[in-house]
């Protein structure tokens, strides 16, 4: 009797850890999408506010959710605070910080902070350009990880079970 509850609780412990994964994947597909939505966002605070990168942080971080709205804001009150000073690492340092807490992979982070070390001195289309060709790079990153989304799925549901039953076997 003890023996087959501590194999279904070990089945449904992997089985659940496969779960895990999958809703990691989703997770990091809807973390792409922020990000995309925050640069559109900064894009149109350029492009029809002429707003300043630092100014477009302020007005863009009520409407983003938790992690960013916070580094959004610190990054402009960094950026007042050093009078002028240059926005491209204080955006790529509060943003490093921030990106540590979202589901978000490797190669992700390291897409949007890249666009944080190109918009230094600019002009506004400058930004503008720079800002819209990171975003193409983040929707097709979308695009690819969302056609991916379905079969690591399944794998990641498939190897939580599999390996439930394998320790099982094993242990019994």
């Amino acid at each position: 009797m003890i023996r087959l509850l501590g194999g279904t609780l070990v089945i449904l412990g992997c089985t659940a850890l496969g779960i895990w994964h999958r809703e990691q994947f989703g997770l990091r597909i809807q973390g792409l999408h922020t990000l995309e939505a925050l640069l559109e966002m900064m894009m149109s605070q350029v492009r029809y506010h002429k707003a300043t990168l630092p100014e477009c942080c302020l007005l863009i971080s009520p409407r983003m959710p938790s992690p960013y709205r916070e580094a959004l804001r610190s990054v402009y009150e960094e950026a007042a605070d050093v009078d002028g000073g240059e926005f491209g690492p204080i955006f790529s340092e509060k943003m490093k910080e921030c990106l540590e807490r979202t589901p978000l992979g490797r190669e992700e982070k390291e897409l949007f902070l890249q666009f944080a070390s190109c918009c230094g001195y600019q002009d506004a289309g400058m930004q503008l350009r720079s800002m819209e060709q990171y975003r193409e790079q983040v929707d097709a990153l979308a695009a690819r990880l969302e056609g991916e989304l379905r079969p690591k799925s399944r794998m990641a549901m498939g190897l939580g079970v599999m390996s439930g039953i394998l320790l099982v076997i094993l242990l019994l």
